[in-house]
């Protein structure tokens, strides 16, 4: 009996624990949208309607709002993979090195280090997409371009990884934080490339 209790406990305080963090981001989205209707005496009737309308309006007419939204909607999947909806860990240090090679001398093969990589390389150039004035100003250069990548990236992903350690969703690993990093400054990379060859005639 006090096996079955523990397990009922267990499984509930997981079931609230494991998407605490998604839910305190759609909570503040929410509230959000709940100040903005108030500001704008929005009815209850035509609520939905006016957040759609308002929200396609802003996204054809401005550019800089749709870079903002694939930035945001990128950065919330990397955090739905990394953090949001991972399963709990007792140990987040089981494995603090991580992997760092794609195939053992077993014949295993890691393909989470190339993943890792691969998944930071589009957030970096979506980053610098979005705020390349902000971040690199007018006429950016090699070396600042792919410093700035590395080091937002590098925060990000610290970030991250300390969210799996501190939360315990996941496990906290040097090797992820490095391959992260590494796809924010082949990322810094790709993105120079592509606005020298936009702006080759500037």
């Amino acid at each position: 009996m006090e096996n079955i209790i523990r397990k009922i406990i267990n499984n509930v305080l997981t079931a609230l624990y494991q998407p605490f963090g998604a839910a305190v981001l759609l909570a503040f989205v929410a509230m959000f949208v709940f100040i903005y209707a108030k500001e704008h005496n929005w009815t209850k009737k035509d609520l939905i309607k006016n957040i759609c309308s308002t929200w396609f309006s802003y996204f054809m007419k401005s550019y800089e709002f749709r870079r903002a939204f694939l930035l945001i909607f990128y950065s919330v999947m990397i955090l739905s993979r990394t953090v949001l909806y991972r399963d709990i860990w007792t140990n987040p240090l089981s494995n603090v090195m991580g992997n760092w090679i794609v195939k053992n001398e077993n014949g295993i093969w890691f393909t989470e280090p190339i993943e890792n990589l691969l998944l930071f390389i589009p957030f970096a150039v979506m980053l610098l997409w979005a705020f390349r004035k902000e971040l690199l100003g007018d006429k950016p250069g090699l070396k600042k371009t792919m410093w700035v990548a590395t080091k937002t990236v590098g925060i990000f992903s610290f970030v991250i990884e300390f969210s799996q350690l501190l939360f315990h969703l996941g496990t906290f690993q040097i090797s992820d934080l490095v391959y992260n990093t590494l796809g924010g400054t082949v990322g810094g990379l790709a993105y120079y490339i592509i606005y020298k060859f936009r702006h080759r005639n500037g």
